[in-house]
């Protein structure tokens, strides 16, 4: 049974920053991408990060690339989002999504809407960014 859990939301004041965690079980091991997705109040979720299990592809999104990165622990098998330089616009629930690999949806929805459905996703966490 496949389950994610995020951790390391919370509340900063804008410049600051913050690193999500998503803790992964229950995948086979390297054949699979992770990624992270954010929700706003009247928007739909979109795509911020990826990557892939074996560590080879990862991206992030336009909106976001030079502040924010994605990483990976694999023998902690966790996830980590680096947040820097926030601002109120960064405000809303993330969330950690998995896919198998060719990683289609992920790749697709990066920068913009979910495209279709993925199947795992994690409780969320929330960030709130105050200025």
């Amino acid at each position: 049974q496949v389950q994610l859990v995020e951790s390391g939301g919370g509340s900063v004041q804008a410049g600051g920053s913050l690193r999500l965690s998503c803790l992964v079980s229950g995948f086979t091991y390297r054949n699979y991408c992770l990624g992270w997705f954010r929700q706003v109040p009247g928007k739909e979720r979109e795509g911020v990060a990826y990557i892939r299990s074996s560590g080879v592809l990862s991206d992030v999104a336009d909106f976001v690339k030079g502040r924010f990165t994605i990483s990976q622990d694999n023998a902690k098998r966790t996830v980590y989002l680096q947040l820097n330089s926030l601002n109120d616009e960064d405000s809303g629930v993330y969330y950690c999504a998995a896919e198998y690999v060719p990683c289609s949806t992920m790749a697709a929805s990066l920068g913009g809407p979910v495209r279709s459905s993925l199947p795992y996703w994690g409780q969320g966490t929330q960030v709130t960014v105050s200025s």
